[in-house]
């Protein structure tokens, strides 16, 4: 036989064999060892592929939560507001009506006050329309008594009139 490109053919059958050995051998590893390599790689890239679904949707839910925090922040502060607007108004309505009880009970002072004055300038006026009535009937007794004629009884009235005034008499 002859020699193709100097090789024999042990070495051929040797090559062949070689490499129907090699190929039954990578099969043979390919599903004993490959198959499972790749198993495990594949289920790795789908763990993977699923965490970042996982947190693409958790930033998604984490966005959403955000906004809802953040209107419901808007909506406290515009609740506080109100609560505040209404804690003023009402604390302004109360001081105008303790302002106003204040104005009514002074008004009330002042009133019993000027009353309370009144009643007093009567009663003085009372008590002088009684010292004049005394004075006036000790007069009278005297001039009876001192028999003194009416020229002398009229100088002392007219002297005791003007000691006296003439606005409080008339009064």
């Amino acid at each position: 036989m002859e020699r193709l490109f100097n090789l024999d053919a042990q070495l051929i059958f040797d090559a062949c064999t070689l490499a129907i050995s090699m190929f039954v051998l990578f099969t043979f590893l390919s599903y004993m060892l490959f198959e499972p390599v790749r198993n495990v790689l594949e289920k790795r890239r789908q763990a993977v592929a699923d965490e970042q679904e996982n947190a693409a949707k958790d930033r998604e839910a984490a966005a959403l939560y955000k906004a809802e925090y953040e209107k419901k922040l808007k909506e406290i502060d515009k609740e506080a507001e109100q609560i505040l607007s209404a804690a003023r108004k009402k604390a302004m309505q109360n001081e105008a009506k303790l302002i106003a009880g204040a104005k009514e009970e002074a008004e009330r002072i002042l009133s019993r006050a000027d009353a309370q004055i009144e009643l007093e300038r009567r009663h003085a006026l009372d008590d002088m329309k009684q010292e004049m009535i005394s004075i006036a009937s000790m007069m009278a007794a005297k001039a009876v008594s001192a028999s003194v004629d009416v020229k002398v009884q009229e100088e002392l009235l007219d002297k005791t009139l003007k000691e006296m005034g003439e606005n409080t008499w008339q009064s």
